[in-house]
């Protein structure tokens, strides 16, 4: 499942940011906006993946769709719902589309702004420049 989000994420990178991008293993060091959606698998399966960025990440992205150069908390909060439902979106129909382990999505919500603190199964973190945008996924019990 990580490997359809990842690629929705640098499909994100190469056609929204367009600029060049390393992935790495882990979660940012940084203080981070997050925010999570759940999954629910077609095989009965339910997760929580969490999109955790930096402010400086979230910036370029609020720069991209509403060309605001700084950004106010407020909207860099609505920017990185956004940027969970475009990521995991575009993940969903990759899954669909390979007939991988379908799934539906939740709707997205915003947990905090500070240290990424949270348990998880598996991470990626894509870096832009010196900005940082964090994947990670656990598998829920249901």
């Amino acid at each position: 499942m990580l490997q359809t989000i990842q690629e929705a994420l640098e499909n994100f990178c190469v056609h929204q940011i367009r600029l060049p991008y390393t992935i790495v293993e882990g979660i940012s060091k940084k203080r981070t906006l997050i925010a999570y959606i759940d999954i629910n698998s077609e095989d009965s399966t339910k997760h929580r993946v969490y999109i955790a960025s930096d402010e400086e990440f979230m910036q370029k992205i609020s720069f991209l769709f509403l060309e605001e150069e700084k950004s106010d908390e407020e909207t860099l909060v609505d920017m990185t719902l956004e940027t969970a439902n475009l990521i995991i979106g575009s993940a969903k129909v990759i899954a669909e589309e390979a007939n991988k382990n379908k799934y539906t999505i939740e709707t997205p919500h915003f947990k905090k702004f500070e240290l990424f603190d949270y348990e998880f199964d598996d991470a990626k973190t894509i870096v832009v420049d010196t900005s940082e945008l964090t994947i990670a996924i656990k598998e829920l019990d249901v």
